[in-house]
């Protein structure tokens, strides 16, 4: 029944093996990965009715990694110091990063929270990588997210959002979106390539930047020659913060509201920030998981 020592030898190597198997748990646990924390990037707000859109993206970021730290930083120096005299703290780049550390992180994701890489998503990469310059082996990898609006499927899934959060608008009715835009024009050619894309989706669809190229006139004139009585105004930023509230919907004569209303058209305004909207932290939280762009180690030489 037993076998014997001269036969035991035949079954010697799926001995082995079902002891290599038995051992790998042991030693899967001994080899933890390193943690991983995400580090959230907004240029920041002190406008306390704009928060629920930024609450909105920190619980889609808890959700989608569920055992990794969750930290904010704002990279406007101004929204900070406004925030500290009111007794409201908070935190920069190195801030952020410091906390993680202090978490036992050793892998970050510091994902950006820009709608477009202008001039404020490379101030956030430059600040990471001075950070990264002055804590040289603090984390193992760190990697950073792209802002919102990169690719044709990042603005048809932004597209899609903003849509079917005007559940009360018409078919006839038009969208007018106003996005922040820079002076220098950083940012025109992704704006260019996300206003084609959104009209695609529906022609009816005008898109405008308070400091861009593509301005408030050119809105106008757009909107006339379609010739629609009803617009709604909706930000295209994160937040319905400033801007929103006083250069798109304000009470002042020179606001979008009250441009449009003074040249005959009927006004709604959808003061939601982007971040509100679960597609939006879809698009943010595919940025924060797929860049493999480790700031920590030398570009690879093609």
């Amino acid at each position: 029944m037993f076998c014997t020592l001269r036969k035991f030898p035949r079954f010697l190597p799926l001995f082995l093996l079902l002891l290599a198997f038995a051992a790998a748990p042991a030693q899967a646990a001994e080899q933890k990965a390193p943690k991983e924390g995400v580090l959230l990037a907004a240029f920041g707000t002190s406008v306390p009715e704009a928060l629920p859109a930024f609450k909105a993206v920190d619980a889609s970021f808890r959700a989608a990694f569920p055992n990794s730290p969750v930290v904010w930083a704002y990279t406007s120096q101004i929204i900070r110091r406004k925030l500290a005299s009111q007794g409201q703290p908070a935190g920069g780049i190195s801030d952020g990063l410091a906390a993680l550390a202090r978490e036992g992180v050793k892998v970050v994701r510091v994902q950006s929270l820009h709608v477009m890489a202008g001039e404020e998503f490379t101030a956030l990469e430059r600040a990471v990588l001075l950070d990264l310059r002055k804590h040289p082996g603090r984390f193992e990898a760190v990697y950073l997210g792209r802002p919102l609006l990169e690719s044709r499927q990042d603005a048809q899934g932004v597209s899609r959002a903003v849509l079917a959060g005007m559940d009360k608008r018409r078919r006839d009715e038009a969208v007018a979106l106003m996005a922040h835009g820079q002076a220098h024009g950083r940012a025109d050619l992704v704006f260019e390539g996300t206003r084609a894309l959104f009209k695609e989706s529906d022609p009816l669809v005008f898109m405008a930047t308070v400091e861009g190229a593509r301005g408030f006139d050119d809105l106008l004139a757009e909107l006339k020659a379609r010739k629609v009585r009803k617009v709604w105004l909706q930000p295209l930023m994160v937040v319905a913060g400033d801007h929103a509230r006083n250069d798109l919907a304000g009470a002042e004569e020179d606001s979008w509201a009250s441009r449009l209303r003074a040249a005959g058209f009927q006004v709604e305004v959808n003061l939601r920030g982007l971040g509100e909207l679960p597609g939006v932290c879809h698009v943010f939280v595919a940025h924060a998981r797929e860049n493999l762009d480790d700031l920590t180690r030398e570009p690879k030489k093609r």
